[in-house]
């Protein structure tokens, strides 16, 4: 959705509004607003990217660990008997050969992500004047895909993207795949399973504690309040010890709160504790799950669609948009748009006017402001009144311009 933007202040010498209603498009060699939105395009590189590094992390961390245990397997065989150390090493064998498949299966998913970051490169070097409009509807449909994906529409975001040859060969252009594997803790967080959560963070520990998150902490408390829960006190306490105690130089007030529902039980009506074994607590690990999974893959936090409206609601906000009065027309009528709004601030532009250049009288709400096909702004009263007069034609004060009232846009003002 694309919406013409207005002037400040007064307007009666009938500047012409810099967006028209048939914009010409842009010379292929000054494309300053598609530099603009390109910028907004990190993360369409940056998932395949961490993607790759997650991949080389995982086959260096397994060529360490095999190989460590084959050198430590070899010095052990010199001390067994010529029969023990050929079987031995036999064993040794196998576990190379089962190193080399794992190294086989990790190179393979090097090269789909170093391919994905390859076809995303050559899609935004793709983007000129020429299919520029096509360019914009297919980011339109990535959009809506990476919003569907964020809130747990996948069947709808998979169906999208096939619909819109947005997941084919050599055009893997969404991250369908990443989200899957959210899913799958998502949907186990959901059933009150943090095991697919732990793994989770396992596997990404290294870069979970550098960015110093919770996340693993949090997971632990929740496994504990479940034991307790299940009066099952002796395995909460060995589980407290296990698990729970190498956290305490960093979270003991946390972590005395939470060994305090021991005593308190699940039926305690002490609101402190209470809070501790509500459903809305597994609410609250899924929200933080999703927060540290988009951080790790370098995704914005707030699905991309989000924030582009945002950026067009920033510029519609004003005072009277919250007013019962507020016209029909304008978004923010609307109360999704109102609650989307909601955290921006409000639009220095409530205060502007636009008088009109032929009537010298202020375009308002009941007398909008009508932008002809070559950009310049008069008001509605003006151009009805010049059609009128010259039998349906309008005529442009400023260049002589002549079209006809279905050539007008009208215009709104916020």
């Amino acid at each position: 959705m694309e919406m013409d933007s207005l002037p400040n202040g007064n307007n009666a010498t009938g500047t012409p509004i810099a967006a028209t209603p048939n914009p010409a498009p842009p010379p292929p060699s000054n494309l300053p607003q598609l530099t603009e939105s390109l910028k907004l395009e990190h993360q369409f590189l940056r998932v395949p990217f961490e993607h790759y590094k997650k991949s080389l992390r995982a086959n260096h961390r397994a060529v360490e660990k095999e190989m460590s245990a084959v050198i430590s397997g070899v010095n052990e065989a010199a001390d067994l008997s010529p029969d023990d150390a050929v079987n031995h090493l036999n064993s040794l064998v196998s576990r190379l050969q089962g190193l080399k498949r794992k190294l086989e299966e990790g190179s393979r998913a090097e090269h789909l992500q170093a391919q994905k970051c390859r076809a995303r490169l050559d899609h935004l070097e793709s983007a000129d004047a020429e299919n520029l409009p096509e360019w914009n509807n297919t980011r339109l449909k990535r959009i809506l895909v990476d919003y569907m994906l964020r809130m747990s529409y996948y069947d709808t975001a998979v169906k999208l993207a096939e619909s819109s040859n947005l997941q084919v060969m050599n055009k893997d252009l969404v991250d369908i795949d990443v989200f899957q594997e959210a899913k799958k803790v998502i949907d186990a967080l959901q059933n009150k399973d943090v095991a697919p959560a732990l793994a989770w963070c396992a596997d990404n520990k290294s870069r979970l504690k550098k960015s110093k998150s919770k996340l693993e902490f949090q997971l632990r408390l929740q496994e504990f309040i479940e034991l307790v829960r299940a009066e099952n006190n002796l395995r909460a306490i060995a589980y407290a010890r296990k698990y729970l105690a190498p956290w305490g130089a960093t979270h003991m007030k946390e972590l005395q709160r939470v060994l305090a529902t021991l005593a308190f039980k699940k039926d305690t009506e002490c609101a402190t504790y209470k809070v501790l074994f509500e459903d809305k607590q597994w609410d609250f690990l899924v929200d933080q799950f999703k927060q540290e999974f988009c951080k790790l893959y370098g995704m914005t936090l707030e699905p991309l669609l989000n924030i582009y409206l945002q950026a067009g609601l920033s510029a519609l906000k004003t005072p009277y948009c919250y007013e019962d009065d507020c016209t029909k027309e304008d978004p923010l009528s609307q109360e999704a748009f109102r609650t989307l709004a909601l955290p921006l601030p409000y639009s220095k532009q409530h205060h502007s006017k636009l008088v009109c250049y032929i009537t010298k009288e202020l375009m308002d709400t009941e007398n909008p402001p009508q932008v002809l096909p070559n950009g310049y702004v008069y008001s509605t009263k003006a151009l009805e009144e010049m059609a009128k007069k010259n039998n349906g034609r309008i005529i442009c004060p400023r260049t002589g311009l002549v079209c006809s009232d279905t050539d007008l846009v009208k215009a709104y003002i916020s």
